[in-house]
Protein backbone atom coordinates (compact mmCIF):
# COMPACT_ATOMS: atom_id res chain seq x y z
CA UNK A 1 0.00 0.00 0.00
CA UNK A 2 1.43 3.43 -0.95
CA UNK A 3 2.69 5.57 1.91
CA UNK A 4 1.59 9.19 1.95
CA UNK A 5 4.26 11.85 2.15
CA UNK A 6 4.06 15.60 2.65
CA UNK A 7 5.67 18.28 0.52
CA UNK A 8 5.60 22.08 0.57
CA UNK A 9 5.62 24.51 -2.31
CA UNK A 10 7.53 27.79 -2.68
CA UNK A 11 5.16 29.69 -0.37
CA UNK A 12 4.88 26.99 2.28
CA UNK A 13 1.57 25.32 1.42
CA UNK A 14 1.38 21.69 2.52
CA UNK A 15 0.37 18.81 0.22
CA UNK A 16 -0.26 15.16 1.04
CA UNK A 17 0.89 13.16 -1.99
CA UNK A 18 1.38 9.53 -2.97
CA UNK A 19 -2.20 8.22 -2.62
CA UNK A 20 -4.94 7.93 -5.16
CA UNK A 21 -8.47 8.89 -4.21
CA UNK A 22 -9.49 5.26 -3.73
CA UNK A 23 -6.42 4.48 -1.64
CA UNK A 24 -6.98 7.55 0.52
CA UNK A 25 -10.67 7.03 1.31
CA UNK A 26 -11.97 3.84 -0.26
CA UNK A 27 -13.95 5.55 -3.02
CA UNK A 28 -13.28 7.60 -6.13
CA UNK A 29 -13.61 11.34 -6.07
CA UNK A 30 -15.81 11.16 -9.16
CA UNK A 31 -18.37 9.22 -7.12
CA UNK A 32 -18.31 11.93 -4.45
CA UNK A 33 -18.64 14.63 -7.13
CA UNK A 34 -21.75 13.08 -8.65
CA UNK A 35 -23.26 12.43 -5.23
CA UNK A 36 -22.77 16.12 -4.36
CA UNK A 37 -24.26 17.10 -7.72
CA UNK A 38 -27.37 14.99 -7.09
CA UNK A 39 -27.74 16.43 -3.60
CA UNK A 40 -27.56 20.01 -4.88
CA UNK A 41 -30.05 19.08 -7.58
CA UNK A 42 -32.58 18.21 -4.87
CA UNK A 43 -31.75 20.86 -2.27
CA UNK A 44 -32.18 23.84 -4.61
CA UNK A 45 -35.87 23.09 -5.07
CA UNK A 46 -36.59 24.83 -1.77
CA UNK A 47 -35.39 28.14 -3.23
CA UNK A 48 -35.99 28.12 -6.97
CA UNK A 49 -39.06 25.92 -6.80
CA UNK A 50 -40.77 28.24 -4.34
CA UNK A 51 -41.06 30.94 -6.98
CA UNK A 52 -43.29 28.64 -9.02
CA UNK A 53 -45.43 27.94 -5.94
CA UNK A 54 -46.17 31.60 -5.19
CA UNK A 55 -49.04 31.90 -7.74
CA UNK A 56 -50.45 28.61 -6.40
CA UNK A 57 -50.27 29.69 -2.75
CA UNK A 58 -51.80 33.16 -3.14
CA UNK A 59 -55.17 31.85 -2.01
CA UNK A 60 -53.65 30.94 1.39
CA UNK A 61 -51.23 33.83 1.98
CA UNK A 62 -50.65 37.30 0.58
CA UNK A 63 -47.75 37.98 -1.78
CA UNK A 64 -45.77 39.97 0.84
CA UNK A 65 -46.16 37.08 3.30
CA UNK A 66 -44.88 34.63 0.71
CA UNK A 67 -41.99 36.89 -0.18
CA UNK A 68 -40.98 37.27 3.46
CA UNK A 69 -41.12 33.49 3.84
CA UNK A 70 -38.72 33.12 0.93
CA UNK A 71 -36.50 35.80 2.46
CA UNK A 72 -36.50 33.95 5.82
CA UNK A 73 -35.66 30.70 4.01
CA UNK A 74 -32.73 32.45 2.36
CA UNK A 75 -31.51 33.93 5.65
CA UNK A 76 -31.58 30.48 7.28
CA UNK A 77 -29.87 28.85 4.30
CA UNK A 78 -27.10 31.41 4.01
CA UNK A 79 -26.66 31.73 7.75
CA UNK A 80 -26.02 28.02 8.11
CA UNK A 81 -22.87 28.05 5.95
CA UNK A 82 -20.45 29.40 8.57
CA UNK A 83 -21.62 27.24 11.53
CA UNK A 84 -21.52 24.17 9.29
CA UNK A 85 -17.98 24.98 8.13
CA UNK A 86 -16.83 25.61 11.70
CA UNK A 87 -18.32 22.36 12.98
CA UNK A 88 -16.70 20.40 10.17
CA UNK A 89 -13.32 22.03 10.68
CA UNK A 90 -13.57 21.17 14.39
CA UNK A 91 -14.37 17.53 13.49
CA UNK A 92 -17.69 17.76 15.30
CA UNK A 93 -19.78 17.08 12.21
CA UNK A 94 -19.01 14.65 9.40
CA UNK A 95 -20.01 15.21 5.81
CA UNK A 96 -22.44 12.29 5.89
CA UNK A 97 -23.94 13.44 9.17
CA UNK A 98 -24.50 16.94 7.83
CA UNK A 99 -26.12 15.55 4.70
CA UNK A 100 -28.49 13.29 6.63
CA UNK A 101 -29.58 16.12 8.92
CA UNK A 102 -30.05 18.29 5.83
CA UNK A 103 -32.10 15.53 4.15
CA UNK A 104 -34.51 15.35 7.08
CA UNK A 105 -34.89 19.12 7.31
CA UNK A 106 -35.30 19.72 3.56
CA UNK A 107 -37.99 17.06 3.36
CA UNK A 108 -39.71 18.40 6.47
CA UNK A 109 -39.67 21.92 5.03
CA UNK A 110 -41.74 20.99 1.98
CA UNK A 111 -44.01 18.68 3.97
CA UNK A 112 -44.80 21.43 6.48
CA UNK A 113 -45.49 23.82 3.60
CA UNK A 114 -47.97 21.25 2.31
CA UNK A 115 -49.59 21.37 5.76
CA UNK A 116 -49.96 25.18 5.53
CA UNK A 117 -47.02 25.95 7.81
CA UNK A 118 -45.15 28.75 6.06
CA UNK A 119 -42.65 29.46 8.85
CA UNK A 120 -41.85 25.76 9.16
CA UNK A 121 -40.92 25.66 5.47
CA UNK A 122 -38.70 28.72 5.83
CA UNK A 123 -36.78 27.65 8.94
CA UNK A 124 -36.55 23.88 8.49
CA UNK A 125 -36.07 23.94 4.73
CA UNK A 126 -33.61 26.84 4.85
CA UNK A 127 -31.35 25.27 7.48
CA UNK A 128 -31.49 21.91 5.71
CA UNK A 129 -30.57 23.40 2.34
CA UNK A 130 -27.78 25.39 3.98
CA UNK A 131 -26.27 22.23 5.47
CA UNK A 132 -26.42 20.44 2.14
CA UNK A 133 -25.01 23.39 0.19
CA UNK A 134 -22.11 24.04 2.57
CA UNK A 135 -21.25 20.34 2.84
CA UNK A 136 -21.31 19.67 -0.90
CA UNK A 137 -19.23 22.73 -1.75
CA UNK A 138 -16.58 22.13 0.93
CA UNK A 139 -16.33 18.41 0.11
CA UNK A 140 -15.84 19.08 -3.60
CA UNK A 141 -13.21 21.71 -2.78
CA UNK A 142 -11.26 19.15 -0.75
CA UNK A 143 -11.43 16.51 -3.46
CA UNK A 144 -10.55 18.82 -6.36
CA UNK A 145 -7.98 21.28 -4.97
CA UNK A 146 -6.39 21.68 -8.41
CA UNK A 147 -9.70 22.57 -10.14
CA UNK A 148 -11.76 24.25 -7.44
CA UNK A 149 -13.77 26.81 -9.40
CA UNK A 150 -14.80 24.54 -12.27
CA UNK A 151 -15.95 21.72 -10.01
CA UNK A 152 -17.74 24.03 -7.59
CA UNK A 153 -19.46 25.67 -10.57
CA UNK A 154 -20.53 22.24 -11.83
CA UNK A 155 -22.00 21.24 -8.47
CA UNK A 156 -23.52 24.60 -7.48
CA UNK A 157 -25.11 24.94 -10.91
CA UNK A 158 -27.30 21.96 -10.09
CA UNK A 159 -28.70 23.96 -7.16
CA UNK A 160 -30.42 26.17 -9.73
CA UNK A 161 -31.19 24.13 -12.85
CA UNK A 162 -32.15 21.06 -10.82
CA UNK A 163 -35.37 22.82 -9.89
CA UNK A 164 -36.55 23.19 -13.50
CA UNK A 165 -38.62 19.94 -13.52
CA UNK A 166 -40.16 20.93 -10.17
CA UNK A 167 -40.94 24.44 -11.44
CA UNK A 168 -42.74 23.06 -14.48
CA UNK A 169 -44.58 20.40 -12.47
CA UNK A 170 -45.62 22.90 -9.78
CA UNK A 171 -46.81 25.36 -12.39
CA UNK A 172 -48.93 22.93 -14.38
CA UNK A 173 -49.77 19.98 -12.10
CA UNK A 174 -49.91 21.42 -8.58
CA UNK A 175 -52.50 19.67 -6.44
CA UNK A 176 -53.23 17.91 -3.18
CA UNK A 177 -50.32 15.89 -1.83
CA UNK A 178 -47.83 17.35 -4.33
CA UNK A 179 -45.59 18.99 -1.72
CA UNK A 180 -45.64 15.98 0.60
CA UNK A 181 -44.58 13.66 -2.21
CA UNK A 182 -41.88 16.10 -3.31
CA UNK A 183 -40.57 16.39 0.27
CA UNK A 184 -40.28 12.61 0.64
CA UNK A 185 -38.51 12.29 -2.72
CA UNK A 186 -36.04 15.06 -1.90
CA UNK A 187 -35.24 13.56 1.50
CA UNK A 188 -34.59 10.17 -0.11
CA UNK A 189 -32.22 11.59 -2.74
CA UNK A 190 -30.27 13.54 -0.11
CA UNK A 191 -30.04 10.55 2.22
CA UNK A 192 -28.55 8.36 -0.52
CA UNK A 193 -26.13 11.11 -1.53
CA UNK A 194 -25.11 11.49 2.11
CA UNK A 195 -24.10 7.84 2.25
CA UNK A 196 -21.72 8.37 -0.69
CA UNK A 197 -20.16 11.68 0.35
CA UNK A 198 -16.88 11.41 2.24
CA UNK A 199 -13.95 13.75 2.90
CA UNK A 200 -10.38 12.95 1.83
CA UNK A 201 -7.50 13.11 4.32
CA UNK A 202 -6.46 16.65 5.19
CA UNK A 203 -4.17 18.29 2.57
CA UNK A 204 -4.75 15.38 0.14
CA UNK A 205 -3.50 16.07 -3.37
CA UNK A 206 -4.14 14.05 -6.56
CA UNK A 207 -1.00 12.07 -7.44
CA UNK A 208 -1.13 12.82 -11.19
CA UNK A 209 -0.62 16.60 -10.62
CA UNK A 210 2.85 17.65 -9.37
CA UNK A 211 1.95 20.15 -6.62
CA UNK A 212 5.08 22.30 -6.80
CA UNK A 213 4.84 22.73 -10.56
CA UNK A 214 1.14 23.50 -10.20
CA UNK A 215 1.91 26.14 -7.56
CA UNK A 216 4.52 27.78 -9.79
CA UNK A 217 2.09 27.84 -12.71
CA UNK A 218 -0.49 29.49 -10.47
CA UNK A 219 1.90 32.39 -9.94
CA UNK A 220 1.70 33.22 -13.66
CA UNK A 221 -2.06 33.03 -14.33
CA UNK A 222 -4.76 35.70 -13.82
CA UNK A 223 -6.04 33.97 -10.66
CA UNK A 224 -2.95 33.88 -8.48
CA UNK A 225 -2.85 32.30 -5.04
CA UNK A 226 -3.24 34.36 -1.88
CA UNK A 227 -0.13 36.00 -0.44
CA UNK A 228 -0.92 34.70 3.07
CA UNK A 229 -3.40 32.58 4.96
CA UNK A 230 -6.02 34.83 6.57
CA UNK A 231 -8.06 33.80 9.55
CA UNK A 232 -11.65 34.95 9.39
CA UNK A 233 -11.19 37.90 11.74
CA UNK A 234 -8.10 38.97 9.77
CA UNK A 235 -9.95 38.76 6.45
CA UNK A 236 -12.76 40.90 7.85
CA UNK A 237 -10.29 43.71 8.50
CA UNK A 238 -9.54 43.99 4.78
CA UNK A 239 -11.45 46.43 2.61
CA UNK A 240 -11.56 43.79 -0.13
CA UNK A 241 -13.66 41.57 2.10
CA UNK A 242 -16.39 44.20 2.41
CA UNK A 243 -16.32 45.22 -1.26
CA UNK A 244 -16.95 41.57 -2.07
CA UNK A 245 -19.60 41.24 0.63
CA UNK A 246 -21.52 44.22 -0.73
CA UNK A 247 -21.37 42.98 -4.31
CA UNK A 248 -22.74 39.55 -3.35
CA UNK A 249 -25.47 41.12 -1.18
CA UNK A 250 -26.72 43.30 -4.03
CA UNK A 251 -26.63 40.39 -6.48
CA UNK A 252 -28.58 38.22 -4.02
CA UNK A 253 -31.24 40.92 -3.62
CA UNK A 254 -31.74 41.14 -7.37
CA UNK A 255 -31.81 37.36 -7.78
CA UNK A 256 -34.37 36.88 -5.01
CA UNK A 257 -36.63 39.58 -6.39
CA UNK A 258 -36.58 38.02 -9.87
CA UNK A 259 -37.25 34.59 -8.44
CA UNK A 260 -40.32 35.65 -6.49
CA UNK A 261 -41.87 38.29 -8.74
CA UNK A 262 -41.16 37.12 -12.28
CA UNK A 263 -44.15 34.71 -12.39
CA UNK A 264 -46.42 37.44 -10.97
CA UNK A 265 -45.08 40.19 -13.23
CA UNK A 266 -45.68 38.21 -16.40
CA UNK A 267 -49.37 37.75 -15.69
CA UNK A 268 -49.94 34.73 -17.92
CA UNK A 269 -49.52 31.65 -15.71
CA UNK A 270 -47.98 29.36 -18.32
CA UNK A 271 -45.60 32.02 -19.58
CA UNK A 272 -44.61 32.91 -16.02
CA UNK A 273 -43.69 29.31 -15.30
CA UNK A 274 -41.64 29.10 -18.50
CA UNK A 275 -39.86 32.38 -17.69
CA UNK A 276 -39.00 31.16 -14.19
CA UNK A 277 -37.74 27.83 -15.56
CA UNK A 278 -35.62 29.78 -18.05
CA UNK A 279 -34.19 31.87 -15.22
CA UNK A 280 -33.29 28.78 -13.16
CA UNK A 281 -31.80 26.94 -16.12
CA UNK A 282 -29.70 29.96 -17.13
CA UNK A 283 -28.48 30.41 -13.55
CA UNK A 284 -27.34 26.79 -13.29
CA UNK A 285 -25.73 26.41 -16.69
CA UNK A 286 -24.30 29.92 -16.47
CA UNK A 287 -22.35 29.01 -13.34
CA UNK A 288 -20.50 26.32 -15.26
CA UNK A 289 -19.84 28.68 -18.19
CA UNK A 290 -18.69 31.57 -16.01
CA UNK A 291 -16.42 29.26 -14.00
CA UNK A 292 -14.70 28.23 -17.24
CA UNK A 293 -14.44 31.85 -18.44
CA UNK A 294 -13.03 33.06 -15.11
CA UNK A 295 -10.10 30.66 -15.44
CA UNK A 296 -9.05 32.62 -18.52
CA UNK A 297 -9.87 36.24 -17.83
CA UNK A 298 -9.69 36.26 -14.02
CA UNK A 299 -12.32 35.92 -11.28
CA UNK A 300 -12.62 39.67 -10.66
CA UNK A 301 -13.36 40.54 -14.27
CA UNK A 302 -15.82 37.66 -14.58
CA UNK A 303 -17.58 38.76 -11.38
CA UNK A 304 -17.86 42.37 -12.55
CA UNK A 305 -19.27 41.43 -15.94
CA UNK A 306 -21.79 38.95 -14.57
CA UNK A 307 -23.17 41.41 -12.01
CA UNK A 308 -23.39 44.14 -14.65
CA UNK A 309 -25.24 41.72 -16.93
CA UNK A 310 -27.72 40.88 -14.18
CA UNK A 311 -28.35 44.57 -13.50
CA UNK A 312 -28.95 45.45 -17.14
CA UNK A 313 -31.24 42.43 -17.52
CA UNK A 314 -33.72 44.02 -15.09
CA UNK A 315 -34.38 46.81 -17.57
CA UNK A 316 -34.84 44.26 -20.35
CA UNK A 317 -37.44 42.45 -18.24
CA UNK A 318 -39.27 45.66 -17.36
CA UNK A 319 -39.54 46.99 -20.89
CA UNK A 320 -39.99 43.73 -22.83
CA UNK A 321 -43.06 43.91 -25.03
CA UNK A 322 -43.03 40.34 -26.35
CA UNK A 323 -42.29 36.77 -25.33
CA UNK A 324 -38.79 36.53 -26.88
CA UNK A 325 -37.73 39.71 -25.08
CA UNK A 326 -39.05 38.38 -21.78
CA UNK A 327 -37.20 35.07 -22.13
CA UNK A 328 -33.99 36.85 -23.18
CA UNK A 329 -34.27 39.07 -20.13
CA UNK A 330 -34.86 36.04 -17.87
CA UNK A 331 -31.84 34.31 -19.40
CA UNK A 332 -29.48 37.22 -18.82
CA UNK A 333 -30.91 37.83 -15.34
CA UNK A 334 -30.12 34.23 -14.44
CA UNK A 335 -26.65 34.42 -15.96
CA UNK A 336 -25.86 37.66 -14.18
CA UNK A 337 -27.19 37.42 -10.66
CA UNK A 338 -26.75 33.75 -9.84
CA UNK A 339 -23.24 33.13 -11.12
CA UNK A 340 -21.49 35.09 -8.39
CA UNK A 341 -21.89 32.17 -5.98
CA UNK A 342 -19.79 29.79 -8.06
CA UNK A 343 -17.06 32.44 -8.34
CA UNK A 344 -17.22 33.30 -4.63
CA UNK A 345 -15.45 30.10 -3.54
CA UNK A 346 -12.51 30.70 -5.87
CA UNK A 347 -12.25 34.40 -5.06
CA UNK A 348 -12.28 33.68 -1.32
CA UNK A 349 -9.48 31.12 -1.57
CA UNK A 350 -7.37 33.21 -3.93
CA UNK A 351 -7.69 36.38 -1.86
CA UNK A 352 -7.69 35.04 1.70
CA UNK A 353 -6.01 31.64 1.45
CA UNK A 354 -7.05 28.01 1.59
CA UNK A 355 -6.43 26.98 5.21
CA UNK A 356 -9.54 28.80 6.46
CA UNK A 357 -11.29 28.91 3.11
CA UNK A 358 -14.49 27.17 4.24
CA UNK A 359 -15.07 29.49 7.20
CA UNK A 360 -14.17 32.62 5.23
CA UNK A 361 -16.57 31.54 2.50
CA UNK A 362 -19.23 30.86 5.13
CA UNK A 363 -19.02 34.43 6.41
CA UNK A 364 -19.05 35.93 2.91
CA UNK A 365 -21.98 33.71 1.96
CA UNK A 366 -24.08 35.41 4.64
CA UNK A 367 -24.17 38.32 2.20
CA UNK A 368 -26.92 36.33 0.54
CA UNK A 369 -28.98 36.71 3.73
CA UNK A 370 -28.31 40.45 3.74
CA UNK A 371 -29.47 40.56 0.12
CA UNK A 372 -32.68 38.75 1.07
CA UNK A 373 -33.47 41.42 3.64
CA UNK A 374 -32.73 44.19 1.14
CA UNK A 375 -35.08 42.57 -1.36
CA UNK A 376 -37.83 42.10 1.22
CA UNK A 377 -37.63 45.60 2.67
CA UNK A 378 -36.90 47.72 -0.39
CA UNK A 379 -37.93 45.88 -3.52
CA UNK A 380 -41.03 44.00 -2.41
CA UNK A 381 -42.59 47.05 -0.77
CA UNK A 382 -42.92 48.98 -4.04
CA UNK A 383 -44.59 48.52 -7.39
CA UNK A 384 -43.07 46.46 -10.20
CA UNK A 385 -41.70 49.44 -12.12
CA UNK A 386 -39.83 50.90 -9.17
CA UNK A 387 -38.64 47.47 -8.02
CA UNK A 388 -37.21 46.43 -11.39
CA UNK A 389 -35.43 49.78 -11.79
CA UNK A 390 -34.09 49.55 -8.24
CA UNK A 391 -33.00 45.97 -8.85
CA UNK A 392 -31.16 47.06 -11.98
CA UNK A 393 -29.39 49.82 -10.08
CA UNK A 394 -28.42 47.37 -7.32
CA UNK A 395 -27.00 44.93 -9.85
CA UNK A 396 -24.89 47.63 -11.45
CA UNK A 397 -23.81 48.87 -8.01
CA UNK A 398 -22.64 45.35 -7.21
CA UNK A 399 -20.50 45.39 -10.36
CA UNK A 400 -18.97 48.70 -9.26
CA UNK A 401 -18.19 47.33 -5.78
CA UNK A 402 -16.51 44.17 -7.08
CA UNK A 403 -14.51 46.28 -9.52
CA UNK A 404 -12.55 47.50 -6.48
CA UNK A 405 -11.37 44.00 -5.56
CA UNK A 406 -7.67 43.31 -5.25
CA UNK A 407 -5.64 40.69 -3.44
CA UNK A 408 -4.75 41.89 0.07
CA UNK A 409 -1.07 42.77 0.12
CA UNK A 410 -0.60 42.82 -3.66
CA UNK A 411 -0.36 46.17 -5.51
CA UNK A 412 -3.16 46.80 -8.01
CA UNK A 413 -0.72 47.60 -10.86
Amino acid sequence: MPVATYVRDHVGRLYRVGETDVEASGRSRRTVLWAAWAAMLAAGIGQYGFGALIPQLRDRWSVPELFWALALWTVCQAGTAFPAAWLRDQKRLTSSGAMWIGAALCGAGLITLGQNQLVGYAILGGIGAGLVYATCVSTVVRWYPERVTRKVAFVSGAFAYGSVPFVLAAGFFFGGGFLVQAGVAIAAVLAVAGALVKDPPEHWWPPHVPPREWALDRARVPNRSALKEFRTHEAMRCGTFWWLYGGVAFAAAVSLYDLAYLPLFVGDKALGVVALATLAAATGTGRVLVGWISDRIGRRKALVWTLATGGLAQFVLLYSQNVPGLLIGATFAGLGTGCCYSLLVGVTREYFGEANGAQNFGVLYTAKAAGALIAAIVLASQGHTFAFIAAGVLGLAGAVLTGHLSQPGRPRL
